[in-house]
């Protein structure tokens, strides 16, 4: 039988210029049982190739074989944190300042409202007891003599603290 095709195929695979399909020719041509003795050398090759492909990859598992043969631990992944989750000690900090300030300014209040007769006062007496800025000025006079307020100097002096 002559193998000169098979020959030129071989040449021109070493030198990298076959096509896919010449290449499984070849593969095709080594798989068999009858190959002459001057071609024999190559088949392992071939068979190899073949065999190679044929399997499976590595496993799932062979990271953690390898690293426990090496005694070294499993790298560790990387979370994904949102901008939320790295804020949210702050946003409970924020909470719980807050919280003690409502509370103390509660209870200054309740403490301050026992001590203080101005809490008794209605709300117009409360107006007119500050001093105001425009006491000059015409129009506030104007307005406080048409309003039924009594200006803060006819209140008894009892109230004026």
């Amino acid at each position: 039988m002559d193998y000169k095709y098979i020959e030129q195929l071989l040449d021109s695979y070493w030198k990298g210029q076959t096509s896919l399909e010449e290449e499984k020719i070849l593969k095709a041509f080594f798989s068999q049982k009858d190959i002459p003795a001057k071609l024999k050398m190559y088949q392992p090759l071939f068979v190899y190739a073949q065999k190679e492909v044929s399997q499976d990859g590595l496993g799932d598992d062979f990271d953690q074989k390898l690293l426990s043969i090496i005694g070294e631990e499993a790298p560790v992944k990387a979370r994904t944190i949102t901008m939320t989750q790295r804020l949210m000690p702050l946003f409970k900090a924020a909470a719980v300042v807050a919280i003690i300030l409502t509370l103390s300014n509660a209870m200054q209040m309740s403490f301050n409202s026992s001590n203080n007769d101005l809490n008794n006062m209605d709300a117009t007496e409360q107006v007119q007891q500050g001093r105001s800025v425009a006491i000059g000025d015409s129009a506030t006079q104007d307005s406080m003599a048409q309003s039924s307020i009594v200006p803060s100097e006819s209140l008894p002096k009892t109230i004026i603290k």
